[in-house]
């Protein structure tokens, strides 16, 4: 079950693969990410000391958030992933110019997992294309619903 989706990445880059990663979140976080306070669409993935990092990822506290915790909205997380995963990852963002984007947040097993992708950005003639393409399904879709009637 998906909680929050980056629909702007997959248009911004071309996905080369997927990772699902755990996250570090704290008491205050789950029960926001649960009510659905989460925004992905600035985010971006970090690599410091061999471990990843989730930055840019706005997890609005709610407004019953106790008062002896200080919620800070846009607060660094940590991904975990196993190490083979991560040292493949950092030769491939280091050398051939990847980045790291998180795609979405997701429950699997009661855990609050995100999906990541190894991504190399778009140049505005391949933005362009995406856009044709998504208008020619949309005009076939219509066509086809028409002849139905």
């Amino acid at each position: 079950m998906s909680i929050a989706e980056n629909r702007r990445a997959r248009f911004e880059y071309h996905i080369e693969e997927q990772f699902e990663a755990g996250m570090v979140l704290e008491g205050w976080e789950v029960k926001a990410v649960r009510a659905g306070q989460v925004q992905l669409t600035d985010g971006y993935v970090m690599i410091r000391d061999g471990e990843l990092f989730l930055i840019g990822c706005r997890i609005n506290p709610l407004r019953t958030a106790s008062t002896h915790v200080n919620p800070l909205a846009d607060r660094t997380k940590k991904l975990l992933l196993k190490k083979d995963e991560i040292r493949r990852l950092v030769g491939k963002v280091e050398q051939r110019g990847f980045t790291l984007v998180p795609l979405n947040l997701h429950y699997k097993g009661g855990r609050i997992k995100a999906d990541i992708a190894l991504a190399k950005g778009k140049d505005k003639g391949d933005k362009r294309d995406t856009i044709k393409e998504r208008e020619g399904k949309r005009e076939v879709e219509r066509a086809m619903k028409q002849r139905a009637r």
